[in-house]
């Protein structure tokens, strides 16, 4: 397995799946594998109401990760290619794994007009305390040559 890394935030939106999409050509400039990486967290008000004990966010976490690459990669799924479900807050479980990566991209959900020039949570606490220099794309952007 490379030792170099392009780290991608995962969340099943379309701009996490533009991430995916990027991921690629980046690890083939920087030689470097994916590690594409989906953060799980009980809400902060769960406690307050009765657990369902059929609930396991861990699993579902897998569920869209898996399904998301699934769709962005199809049978062309890359060779280096991690998948990882972590606990914790999106934000810090991306900064973590941002450590020794050579890149680090996340979408941006935006919401359309002046608003959607601004960016989400995550990726701006990414975009200002990552580790390594962060990519930050949109639902319509595009990799040349990369299908949408």
């Amino acid at each position: 397995m490379s030792e170099k890394r392009i780290v991608v935030g995962v969340d099943g939106s379309e701009p996490s799946k533009s991430a995916l999409r990027w991921a690629v050509r980046a690890a083939e400039v920087t030689g470097g594998g994916i590690d594409a990486v989906i953060a799980w967290q009980v809400p902060p008000n769960y406690g307050w109401s009765v657990a369902d004990p059929h609930w396991h966010p861990d699993q579902d976490a897998e569920k869209v990760i898996t399904a998301t690459v699934d769709e962005v990669y199809g049978a062309d799924r890359p060779p280096d290619l991690r998948i990882i479900v972590r606990k914790g807050n999106p934000a810090k479980v991306l900064l973590d794994a941002s450590q020794g990566a050579e890149l680090l991209i996340v979408g941006s959900r935006g919401h359309g007009g002046f608003v959607g020039l601004l960016l989400g949570s995550v990726s701006s606490s990414c975009a200002e305390h990552a580790h390594c220099p962060v990519l930050v794309v949109h639902q319509d952007t595009t990799v040349e040559g990369a299908s949408s």
